[in-house]
């Protein structure tokens, strides 16, 4: 009966820190044996061991999948079931694995006879196996008498990332956050990323974002301590009108982040020197300033409005109602490529695999690449003798580029299509898409992916050139509706630019509707708009003008409901006239809207065509 245990189940699951300590403690048989039963874990979990490879994954993405082919190839060519044994750890729910946790690749850590002796982090199959192998031939020889077993160290546990890793871990028991308003001028400026690098800098972690305008009731709450002043409700419509950009932050895992006061702006004026005494003091007065302090140092602090030492997170929840659920989530999005011979291929298996795997593609085109794009894109293969035959292939015809979007995209693009070359790929991780989706006769990996967020920023700008188009949500729409359309806009890959809340008058709206002045019917549109403020904005995404097309629908509702039934005007247009938006028709037109509407707007990276 233990053996068909075995058979069916390569890695026992250790999903909770009673498990991990009695795995660790290497308690006997009688001791466990009723619980093995009872949880139909693996025997050896309750027998004196001697090899144990454990896979720490993070609870969002499980075990690696890829490794699992290696693990099980290795038990059967290395033929020792009572000295080598796998196991999966879930570090969200243990403990002792708390440093391993929010980390975008998979970490394995080596036990021999309860001692973890060894970690390397990545799905990096070449280095686990030969690890595996000689931690197996040592224990091999030991047995033989032919070696001493050696005196190991215990790997200490730290946070990778830390640069200290000496310093004891803090944790406290209420997280608190500090609430950042980026106003609407900033953003206007677009001062939000060089605000936040600054923040991520000092040690800060964002936990959650979001751009949006503040309603009437989330001004009130956070700006509480002003509703008395006189002018206060003009300042209610400012706010309520433009965008501004809400920012949630913890002081991530140290006690208190720590910064040096010469990190300040290049632009700011030179210090008196400092004397000994200032000198020695001031790592103290460092390590206790608080966010707000950092944001005058840094000269910033002029377009934010701060709100600390938040434990409460209903509070936060009035600004952004699904905190909970998101907060310490990154979605990253990367560059995708299939190479010609594979999109020529095997596409629509590819993007179901993708799909499959939780990535959303928001964004794809298909692009033939020139010589120097491709030498750029295949730049680790260069010192390769087929380097030549690679770039021939890769301008012979058309690739797919793809923007994904994932829960830690990067990293698990990576682990998923794992090598760079076949061969490997083949013998060591049979399940990446490197191996799966292999062409006869190409050596490399037929998908790319982008190396970093910094790699993907530049490359996605790249090959999907920025396009602004005008945006218009009408007075007839309700507030909710409103929400659930800048929803919409944002699910859709769309960034909102700039935006403004308007009374459009007839002068103000020829500056949209100029093109049909003369019709018949402008009249009617103009009662329409009068009937209340609308929202205008610019939205920035590649293709951004056919995009917003699409999104909008029909302009008769009742036919968008039977031709694009997801569509803006299907869900809250009304008739013809009330139809919820409007939208430039082409990228001549959505700019010359744009340069009448938001007369200080300058694009930027702007698509040429």
């Amino acid at each position: 009966m233990a053996s068909k245990k075995r058979e069916i189940q390569l890695q026992a699951v250790i999903n909770n820190q009673s498990l991990w300590d009695e795995m660790m403690q290497n308690k006997g048989l009688t001791e466990l044996g009723e619980a093995a039963i009872r949880d139909s874990l693996p025997l050896f979990l309750h027998e004196y061991y001697h090899l144990l490879v454990i896979d720490v994954y993070q609870a969002w993405c499980g075990p690696c999948k890829a490794m699992q082919t290696l693990f099980r190839k290795l038990k059967n060519e290395l033929n020792e079931d009572e000295l080598l044994h796998f196991a999966v750890a879930e570090a969200d729910s243990i403990v002792t694995l708390q440093p391993f946790r929010d980390k975008c690749e998979p970490v394995f850590l080596f036990s021999v006879n309860g001692t973890i002796v060894a970690k390397i982090q990545g799905a990096n199959a070449p280095l686990v196996n030969q690890k595996i192998i000689t931690l197996v031939n040592e224990e091999r020889k030991i047995a033989a008498g032919e070696m001493v077993r050696p005196q190991y160290h215990e790997i200490a546990f730290v946070d990778s990332d830390s640069e200290d890793a000496g310093e004891p871990s803090y944790e406290s028991i209420d997280q608190m956050y500090t609430i950042v308003i980026i106003k609407p001028d900033a953003v206007t400026a677009r001062k939000v990323q060089e605000i936040k690098e600054k923040i991520i800098k000092a040690g800060f972690v964002i936990e959650a974002e979001d751009k949006k305008p503040l309603t009437e009731e989330q001004v009130k709450h956070f700006y509480s301590q002003i509703v008395d002043q006189p002018d206060f409700e003009d300042f209610v419509s400012f706010m309520t009108r433009n965008l501004s950009y809400i920012l949630v932050v913890s002081q991530g895992k140290e006690k208190q982040p720590y910064w040096d006061d010469s990190e300040v702006n290049s632009e700011t004026e030179s210090k008196e020197p400092w004397d000994e005494q200032e000198e020695m003091a001031k790592p103290l007065r460092m390590k206790s300033k608080s966010l707000q302090q950092y944001l005058e140092i840094q000269q910033i602090s002029q377009f934010c409005d701060v709100e600390e030492n938040i434990t409460n997170t209903k509070f936060i929840e009035v600004l952004i109602p699904d905190f909970k659920k998101i907060r310490g989530i990154k979605f990253e999005k990367i560059l995708a490529l299939l190479r010609p011979a594979l999109f020529n291929e095997r596409t629509e298996d590819v993007l179901n695999k993708i799909q499959d795997e939780g990535f959303k593609i928001l964004l794809q085109r298909q692009i033939v690449l020139s010589e120097e794009e491709a030498k750029t894109l295949c730049k680790e293969y260069e010192n390769k003798d087929y380097f030549g035959s690679v770039i021939e292939n890769m301008t012979s015809g058309p690739s797919l580029a793809l923007v994904l979007v994932r829960q830690n995209g990067l990293g698990y693009w990576k682990q998923l299509i794992g090598p760079s070359n076949v061969e490997e790929a083949k013998e060591y991780l049979p399940e990446s898409l490197c191996a799966q989706f292999a062409i006869e006769g190409l050596p490399i990996n037929q998908l790319y992916g982008s190396d970093s967020l910094e790699d993907a920023e530049r490359e996605i700008q790249y090959f999907f050139p920025p396009q602004h188009t005008v945006a218009l949500i009408k007075p007839h729409v309700t507030q909710e509706q409103r929400e659930d359309i800048m929803k919409l806009i944002k699910e859709t890959g769309f960034d909102i630019t700039q935006m403004k809340e308007i009374l459009l008058t007839e002068k103000e709206a020829e500056k949209i509707y100029f093109k049909i002045k003369g019709k018949e019917f402008y009249k009617d549109v103009l009662d329409i708009l009068a009937e209340g403020t609308s929202l205008v904005m610019i939205l920035t995404k590649w293709n951004a003008v056919l995009d917003w097309r699409r999104l909008m629908g029909p302009t008769d509702p009742e036919e968008a409901r039977l031709l694009s039934p997801d569509s803006i005007r299907a869900q809250f247009g009304k008739n013809i006239l009330q139809n919820a938006v409007h939208g430039a028709s082409t990228m001549e037109e959505a700019m010359e809207t744009i340069g009448r509407m938001f007369e200080d707007f300058i694009p930027e990276n702007l698509e040429e065509n």
